[in-house]
């Protein structure tokens, strides 16, 4: 029986590379879903703000999925309070999220790993 070692999930979404990707096909679902574009098609008028969501994005996934980069954003409660954010929306946001998984070939049991972190993070997100 031999030993194997686990990947991170860092390591199984690709690296650094491949949350970048992950993150750029996240945002491009969110741009053209009508359910959630209104909130993100404004980022397109702001090239630097934009420049700044999408890295803090890959920062906060790249982190949180036990990469070295450091997220140094808001936490997920302060940069989503006040936005009214319902739960079909959010549905729609995690639907984007699995899409692009999908896109980029991250397997299954990875998927469902990155859909349990979402599902715990929507008290801090939705309805806030």
């Amino acid at each position: 029986m031999g030993t194997q070692v686990e990947q991170s999930l860092y390591e199984r979404l690709g690296g650094i590379e491949g949350i970048t990707s992950i993150v750029d096909d996240i945002v491009e679902n969110h741009m053209s879903n009508p359910a959630v574009n209104a909130r993100f098609l404004p980022l397109k008028e702001n090239p630097e703000h934009f420049a700044e969501v999408r890295q803090h994005l890959i920062n906060f996934l790249a982190a949180g999925s036990g990469g070295p980069q450091e997220y140094t954003g808001k936490d997920m409660l302060s940069s989503h309070k006040g936005m009214n954010i319902g739960q079909g929306e959010y549905m729609h946001v995690i639907d984007d999220i699995m899409k692009a998984l999908a896109k980029n070939n991250i397997d299954e049991q990875t998927q469902k790993d990155v859909l349990a972190i979402a599902y715990s993070l929507k008290g801090d997100i939705a309805g806030v």
